[in-house]
């Protein structure tokens, strides 16, 4: 199956894409991951995505949906494959359509109240950069890094108003695609609350798998 996943930062998109790719095994295609691929690379499109992120632009529509198109006439991609990160506007969803068929857009559903406290709560070491979080997953000593004794800090795009900024980014560019593939038939909510191994067994469940 074709599976797009969709839903605000803090959803747990990336952490679920991989364990769902694991199950069904088929390829994990993060946007970001395709780009560094590209820049890696050399190729034609990640010197152009290159030249444009060095300059602090955004990545045109056109490029993005040319890196796409490449990753996904890959033979691994034959079985199925999850997009992560991509369409994020309804112009990137409308090209995605002329070139592949989705069968489920997968929303992982959460408020933004959740989101803040997911997201707001995480802590980083300065050494090491082990990620913890205060409520959920906190460190032995306040503070402190469980494996280096480094110190910790919370980064600033974790700080409550970047987290808010991001979530009002989301809502006014990328939400439109649920009304989007609610609109074609595939779009399929997922409750984004419980912990991962939760969200992942509802995933299955509802796919079958």
């Amino acid at each position: 199956m074709n599976f797009i996943f969709l839903g605000p930062p803090g959803a747990g998109k990336g952490t679920l894409a991989k364990e769902a790719a694991k199950a069904f095994n088929i390829p994990h295609i993060s946007t970001g991951d395709i780009f560094r691929e590209n820049i890696k690379n050399g190729t034609e499109l990640g010197k152009k995505a290159k030249a444009i992120i060095d300059a602090g632009g955004l990545v045109s529509d056109e490029i993005t949906i040319g890196l796409v198109k490449d990753r996904l006439s890959q033979p691994d991609t034959a079985n199925g494959y999850i997009l992560d990160g991509f369409p994020r506007t309804i112009p990137q969803a409308e090209a995605l359509e002329s070139f592949a068929k989705i069968d489920a857009a997968v929303n992982f559903d959460i408020a933004d109240e959740a989101v803040v406290e997911r997201l707001g709560g995480r802590v980083c070491c300065k050494d090491c950069g082990q990620m913890y979080h205060v409520k959920f997953n906190p460190p032995k000593v306040e503070g402190k890094c469980d494996k280096c004794g480094g110190e910790l800090y919370t980064r600033d795009d974790d700080k409550t108003e970047s987290i808010q900024n991001r979530l009002v980014v989301y809502r006014k560019s990328t939400a439109p695609l649920i009304d989007f593939y609610k609109e074609k038939g595939n779009l399929v909510d997922i409750d984004a609350r419980p912990a991962p191994e939760k969200v992942l067994e509802e995933f299955k469940a509802k796919f079958k798998k």
